[in-house]
């Protein structure tokens, strides 16, 4: 006969991979909350009886820390610190079949688009009338806001359509509200993310409407920065840079992966644009904001790249000159249109490759960096950290970019703008003294 549990169950969510996956975990948390459940994020006091690890299958690297995060989790089960362990996310959807007979003692597996089972496994229900009801796994002043689900581009290299399936807007008015409940809940900065932001609104609009809905969140009281991540390049909507330009609390700041510069190997990736467009796209955009803050990501070891390809690539970067960038090396995924090409390049070379690409970024960010020395920007505290506050100017997005380190010696309001005059710039951070407190 079971014995009635003594404390009530306490749910704890590990999320790995990327901030489309950490948004998933906080509407879960959400969820669980209205249902009376008590849910955390990434708890290390261990008084959790329950784990949902929220997966990421998109990479090798990443699908590695993945399985290895389950099975710590498994045996925290079969020594008796848990008493469910349930699985969703990325390598859920992709892999469920092969790692239900792997890793049997998973209690069960979702994949992203089956939060309500997952809900009903933890007890609760599904409430649909949840706009916006998140637990910010994030410093309370800032949040991701995924306008989108999935995406219909056809890059050779991506499982992502696979995993999210195709593209699926949320409607302008549904981000408008999850934004104004963020900022209801002290949110002053959000980050559009969309596994493609230039194409919402297609679906269920006919037509592009990103222009629209930044019209839209523009306009949210007390929303101080709006920032846009993952735009494709190929067709992007140059109105929104009116939009861009009409507002001042949309940052002057565009991520847009391009993943090459080779033409050979953006064919081969199908990625829909070439080096000269991609080229005249960059200059357009820089004649309609002169200030604005370009990042990108690039891919090392695509199947075929040559020694020449990456030399074009790194000359792209010098005469671009992007103010942030972030290279991957290349993984060789299975159901992905490269994964009929042949994984050419060892590994060893990739990593190589990957690390000449940075060499050459990192001088152009130190130059970039040292033209700010002098100038005073509104930097958002983000923590306190070893006797120092640490911040972002409006060029910056968190855990990815540059940060602003400033003096702890007179308190600063965490969550909180200072106007900050750069003293000092590093390879990827700044120095700086606050001017005024409180913009």
């Amino acid at each position: 006969m079971k014995t009635k549990k003594i404390h009530p169950d306490k749910v704890n969510i590990i999320t790995l991979g990327c901030s489309k996956n950490m948004v998933d975990s906080e509407v879960l948390s959400g969820q669980l909350q209205a249902n009376d459940l008590n849910v955390v994020h990434e708890n290390t006091a261990a008084d959790h009886n329950i784990v949902v690890v929220n997966t990421c299958g998109f990479i090798d690297k990443a699908k590695e820390e993945s399985v290895n995060t389950i099975l710590e989790q498994i045996e925290l089960k079969q020594q008796g610190r848990l008493d469910k362990v349930y699985v969703t996310g990325c390598l859920s959807a992709r892999y469920r079949d092969e790692l239900v007979k792997e890793i049997p003692e998973v209690d069960d597996w979702f994949n992203t688009l089956e939060l309500p089972l997952l809900l009903k496994r933890l007890n609760a229900d599904y409430k649909a009338d949840l706009v916006g009801e998140r637990l910010l796994s994030t410093p309370a002043h800032y949040a991701y806001l995924k306008i989108s689900e999935g995406c219909n581009r056809t890059c050779a290299f991506c499982a992502i359509p696979l995993m999210r399936g195709g593209h699926v807007s949320k409607p302008v008015e549904e981000v408008v509200a999850e934004a104004e409940k963020l900022v209801s809940m002290g949110v002053k900065e959000i980050m559009l993310i969309a596994q493609e932001l230039t194409y919402y609104g297609l679906d269920i609009y006919k037509k592009r409407s990103l222009d629209r809905l930044l019209h839209a969140l523009a306009e949210v009281p007390g929303l101080t920065w709006i920032r846009l991540h993952y735009a494709y390049p190929s067709r992007f909507p140059l109105e929104v840079l009116d939009v861009m330009k009409a507002h001042d609390n949309i940052c002057k700041y565009l991520d847009m992966p391009l993943q090459h510069a080779a033409d050979p190997v953006l064919k081969a990736m199908r990625r829909q644009i070439t080096r000269r467009e991609m080229e005249t796209l960059i200059g357009n955009i820089r004649e309609k904001i002169p200030d604005i803050c370009l990042r990108t990501t690039l891919i090392a070891g695509f199947p075929g790249e040559t020694r020449e390809d990456v030399e074009v690539l790194k000359q792209f970067l010098v005469d671009m000159r992007f103010d942030r960038v972030g290279v991957f090396t290349y993984s060789h995924e299975e159901d992905t249109a490269a994964y009929a090409l042949r994984d050419d390049v060892p590994a060893a070379e990739k990593e190589k490759r990957a690390q000449e690409i940075m060499e050459v970024q990192q001088e152009i960010s130190y130059e970039k960096n040292r033209e700010k020395i002098g100038r005073t920007f509104p930097v958002l505290i983000d923590k306190m950290e070893a006797g120092r506050y640490i911040g972002r100017t409006s060029h910056d997005s968190p855990e990815v970019d540059n940060e602003v380190i400033i003096s702890g010696e007179r308190p600063l309001p965490v969550g909180e703008f200072v106007n900050v005059k750069i003293t000092g710039a590093y390879d990827y951070d700044l120095e700086g003294e606050v001017i005024t407190a409180d913009l």
